[in-house]
């Protein structure tokens, strides 16, 4: 059985600290970490408030200004592939640990993991690259233009994959020469606080660079708030993502921000639905459903409709829910009983509103995993385009089926909603992907494939699902400042 079984293992399950100035810091406010698999207490984590948070800010803002981080470019690369070897070194406790606080799956805890030290190494070469330029500008003048780090970089993460997402923001932060100040949620303070141990204490970092806190929305509040933050990177739900730019823009303080989604997946007669069956279920199942990008509404062509209706009710009966600390498990828990009952409330809405029931999954009543905050998946066959179920996001294990005949009504079903963060088209026909690629209104667009992400190429949201992009060499435009510099050889006349 796989040591996340085993609490007592771990020796990291001591109250969890904040990371401030390169110091373990307590903030006196002691709460509980819950395993939402069992719903028993498993540590405890010094929740920070909002002077904590502007401690570390000021601490932040004072590295930047006087260490030699944001001006050694070789410096950064170090550190970062240092961090890089060190989650390597420890990938074992993080995902034993990120099992426990967080509810994944091993798997699902393993895959997180092993996204790091590749992402981190990416921004590591990416640090050395100069993407300035020079030009002679007549004769005795020389233009440069030069890039320079902004600044202080507040990164808001959520719970549900807390260290893949703070790294996405961080590679870019830390690479441009930003020095950060990390607002982690409290669910998974205790993995949180491992992480911070395993990155915040490489050889080579200085004081003050890397800073995190586990708290509540007040923290958040006190890094948008702060005219020492002027760039802001945030993954969560578009309502906070709306109400944090709207506080930013009062300081004209800039954004990145990764909001939530409502991703179609669209299934053409041509796909071999027997083949892809599997892989839908799977969309949005992972993380059970708490997934930006969970594939949550399925659009299927009208001729292969009932044999994919078929598949789908069985492999979502089929779903094995259940904790890491079993093997044989195929989606954990949701991240709380809270987030049980505010998924079923959403369900039942949709059924009274007209949704016909194909599986309806739903609580857990089985006596060994009563106390956790488990939930089957739940599907549902929707015609009603204005349905909540199919406007609004979910973040749970519930998938919408919908019926189509023709391609331009599978792009345009697929297109009328706020939401724009990716979307998936499944299809035998080499002439049909990329065009209906090109019309989706997403930031992301898998062909027969899904949740492939790659850290050299952008991902981000169109419409409310945000702003600016992260991976990629365009996830470095949000954390530095464009210098034009002008050189004459001698005064000039004017």
């Amino acid at each position: 059985m796989n040591s996340a079984a085993h609490p007592s293992t771990l020796p990291q399950l001591a109250t969890a600290m904040n990371l401030i100035d390169g110091e373990w810091v307590d903030s006196g406010d002691h709460r509980p970490s819950v395993d939402p698999a069992t719903g028993r207490t498993i540590g405890t984590f010094a929740c920070a408030d909002a002077s904590m948070t502007r401690q570390a800010i000021e601490v932040a803002r004072r590295a930047f200004a006087e260490s030699e981080w944001a001006n050694d470019r070789r410096l950064r690369s170090r550190v970062l592939n240092a961090m890089a070897d060190a989650v390597e070194h420890h990938s074992q406790e993080l995902i034993d640990l990120l099992a426990l606080n967080n509810g994944k799956i091993i798997g699902e805890a393993t895959f997180e993991v092993s996204m790091i030290a590749p992402k981190l190494r990416w921004w590591a070469a990416m640090a050395l690259v100069d993407h300035g330029r020079a030009a002679q500008m007549g004769e005795g003048r020389t233009s440069l233009v030069v890039r320079e780090p902004v600044g202080v970089a507040g990164v808001i993460v959520p719970f549900n994959s807390p260290l893949i997402l703070a790294v996405r923001s961080l590679g870019p932060a830390l690479a441009a020469g930003a020095t950060a100040v990390v607002k982690f949620p409290e669910e998974t303070a205790l993995v949180n606080s491992l992480f911070m141990k395993v990155i915040g204490e490489v050889e080579g970092l200085p004081p003050g660079v890397l800073n995190a806190v586990n708290g509540d929305a007040a923290c958040g509040v006190a890094l948008v708030e702060s005219p020492d933050v002027p760039v802001i990177s945030f993954t969560g739900s578009t309502e906070t993502g709306r109400s944090i730019a709207q506080a930013a823009a009062l300081r004209l303080k800039r954004c990145s921000l990764e909001l939530g989604g409502k991703s179609p997946m669209l299934v053409f007669d041509s796909a071999d639905v027997e083949a892809i069956a599997g892989t839908l279920t799977k969309a949005v199942t992972v993380f059970a459903g708490q997934f930006c990008m969970a594939g949550s509404r399925l659009l299927v062509q009208r001729s292969v409709a009932d044999q994919l209706r078929e598949l789908l009710i069985k492999c979502f009966a089929d779903v094995r829910v259940g904790p890491a600390s079993d093997p044989s498990s195929q989606m954990g828990p949701l991240i709380s009983r809270r987030d049980v009952d505010r998924v079923d409330a959403v369900v039942e809405k949709a059924v009274v509103d007209g949704a016909k029931v194909l599986v309806r999954g739903g609580r857990v009543h089985d006596p060994e995993l009563a106390d956790g905050a488990f939930y089957r998946p739940v599907l549902l066959e929707v015609e009603d385009q204005k349905a909540a179920i199919l406007q609004c996001e979910t973040f749970g294990p519930v998938l919408t089926l919908q019926v189509f005949d023709t391609e331009d009504e599978a792009v345009a079903l697929a297109n009328d909603s706020e939401y724009g963060l990716a979307a998936s088209v499944w299809t035998g026909d080499v002439d049909q992907p990329l065009r209906v690629a090109r019309r989706l209104e997403a930031g992301t667009v898998w062909v027969n494939d899904w949740a492939v992400v790659h850290d050299e190429f952008e991902e981000g949201g169109y419409k409310q699902s945000g702003t600016g992009r992260l991976n990629g060499l365009a996830a470095l435009e949000d954390f530095v400042e464009y210098k034009h510099i002008s050189i004459s050889a001698r005064v000039q006349e004017h």
